[in-house]
């Protein structure tokens, strides 16, 4: 069944008309969401909304939503709040390729000015009456604008014809639509497809999500034009799980393969350490067309990462993380970091990996308490940005915590796709997007290096630090005790810590003090407004700041 093409975008993007013209270039039918409930109610939105109120209207529409996607071979246009709804979103995703049209608020002000006559109008013309349009679209816009990052393809509409918009969208469609959602099986003679691609203005590369790769990684890297040799830098503990199998994997592809191996654990990621692996791959004549292969948990891909950016000014490097927290954040956006005494990753470089291959058998060779420590990572991508992924988090908490394969491969895959997402669009966090992945991250980190990087895992940090940002975004009146309530039990239901009694306040309280968040000796700190919505804060009160760090501590 072919895959449909469907639109979501903010009011006056141009949704209806694209799609009509999307609908006559490939002879499909055109589904319009909005006009489905106005055809279903017998009256137009605006009356919908006086006589019975927005939520009938968003029932209304979730429905025609349901009933659009169910067909296949067709282009669906939605109104312009309908992917927030959680229901909503899913459909879409599971009917086929979202793709979101984008334009600047002066261009949407001035497309509906004067109104156009069709339903979007009804939902935007307050907007136009009110005493600052343009910054009423802006807020708007800003609100839902994590929904329609969750769109596999953006396309900026300024400046564009209906007709271009078209034919950039079905080229779009065209290239998603080959792509499986299943990297290829062990044995398959197909080329292996990625999951998604992560498009960084320095790299594109794909990444490989599925069960039971690594028996075949040699595959993979062929695909990518990587023939060797290769040098695998990994830990005592991956070794010993997964060592030789990806050995054998890649020798039986022909690629000539050397493996070096640290000691398990953050101590390892050193610039002595780094040293010795320079010093390594000199004596093996490595060379800028060889790669080296981050065979491991975040440790592994941040120090492996650090080597293949400075070793001969770069040599490319395969993620391969093992580690569900790698799989879902490190592996994924190219920082590459080792620590020093004074802090955590204060030494590292911007450098994207060639490709990563996430192979989900390695999850269950976890301990639970380091699966735990990943969920912590995956969790706090749907809090920045996709309810929906949050929501499966609290529907389906005892399937993820048994690795039940279906809703395992979901929620990992999304979760990767999100971050490659937000990098795409700020890769090195110059944007201020990609500040968003460092919710929790300011207290979290600061508790990492108040305990000497082994009494916490870092997920388990995160989580404490994100319970702990809660409480300043709540007193702040930021968000509500119930939104707070509600992540903090999720955090508890997959066994993560919420307070981290023992370790010294002041301690962390110092540490972050060196946060790379930081700006003029103010820390920016990323604070959620509700689940889904973020917000960037540097005017939080040190007062708070250091009431909140003892309260989690004590």
């Amino acid at each position: 069944m072919s895959r449909n093409l469907i639109l979501t975008g903010f009011s006056g993007t141009g949704k209806s008309q694209v799609g009509r013209t999307i609908a006559q270039l490939q002879e499909w039918e055109f589904l319009d969401t909005d006009e489905e409930v106005v055809q279903t109610a017998g009256k137009s939105i605006a009356d919908i909304f006086e006589q019975d109120g927005e939520a009938h209207f968003r029932h209304l529409e979730r429905q025609a939503v349901v009933r659009a996607c169910a067909v296949s071979g067709v282009v669906v246009s939605t109104g312009g709040g309908a992917i927030v709804d959680s229901d909503n979103y899913r459909a879409m995703a599971d009917a086929g390729v979202i793709v979101c049209l984008e334009a600047t608020p002066e261009t949407i002000l001035s497309r509906l000015q004067p109104p156009i006559g069709d339903s979007e109008v009804v939902e935007v013309r307050p907007l136009l009456t009110a005493p600052d349009p343009i910054q009423n679209i802006k807020e708007l816009k800003t609100q839902r604008q994590g929904y329609y990052d969750l769109a596999e393809c953006v396309i900026q509409t300024d400046g564009l014809t209906v007709q271009e918009v078209a034919r950039e969208a079905i080229n779009m469609w065209q290239e998603r639509n080959n792509w499986p959602t299943n990297a290829t099986k062990a044995g398959d003679s197909r080329e292996p497809s990625p999951a998604f691609l992560v498009e960084a203005p320095s790299a594109t590369y794909p990444v490989f999500v599925n069960w039971g790769l690594l028996d075949d990684l040699g595959m993979y890297l062929m695909s990518c034009g990587i023939n060797g040799p290769v040098y695998v830098i990994t830990d005592s503990k991956v070794s010993e799980l997964h060592g030789r199998r990806v050995e054998d994997g890649l020798k039986k592809a022909g690629i000539e393969v050397y493996s070096y191996v640290v000691p398990a654990g953050e101590a390892s990621k050193t610039l002595a350490i780094v040293g010795d692996i320079y010093a390594w791959l000199a004596e093996r004549r490595c060379e800028r067309g060889h790669a080296i292969i981050a065979l491991g948990g975040g440790m592994v891909g941040d120090l492996a990462g650090f080597v293949a950016a400075t070793f001969l000014r770069g040599v490319s490097v395969i993620q391969v993380p093992t580690s569900l927290a790698a799989m879902v954040d490190a592996s994924i956006g190219g920082k590459t970091a080792v620590n020093l005494p004074a802090g955590k990753n204060l030494v590292g470089a911007f450098y994207q990996p060639r490709m990563v291959v996430a192979d989900l058998n390695a999850l269950k060779t976890l301990p639970s308490r380091e699966l735990a420590s990943g969920w912590a990572e995956a969790i706090k991508h749907g809090l920045i940005l996709d309810t929906s992924l949050f929501d499966l988090f609290e529907e389906r908490v005892e399937s993820l915590l048994d690795l039940e394969p279906e809703v395992t491969a979901e929620v990992v895959s999304r979760s990767m796709a999100i971050k490659g997402k937000i990098v795409a669009e700020d890769e090195k966090e110059t944007a201020g997007r990609r500040i968003l992945l460092n919710y929790g991250h300011t207290i979290g980190h600061g508790l990492e290096t108040a305990s000497g990087y082994t009494a916490l895992l870092h997920g388990e940090a995160v989580s404490a630090g994100m319970v702990a940002a809660g409480a300043i975004g709540q007193q702040m009146g930021l968000i509500s005790r119930e939104a707070v309530e509600r992540y903090t039990a999720v955090l508890t239901g997959f066994g993560l810590p919420i307070s981290c009694p023992g370790v010294n306040p002041d301690s962390v309280l110092n540490a972050m003090q060196l946060d790379k968040k930081a700006t003029s000796k103010r820390i920016n700190w990323v604070l959620l407004e509700d689940i889904g919505i973020t917000t960037v804060r540097s005017d939080v009160p040190d007062e708070l700041v250091q009431q909140t760090v003892r309260d989690i501590c004590r």
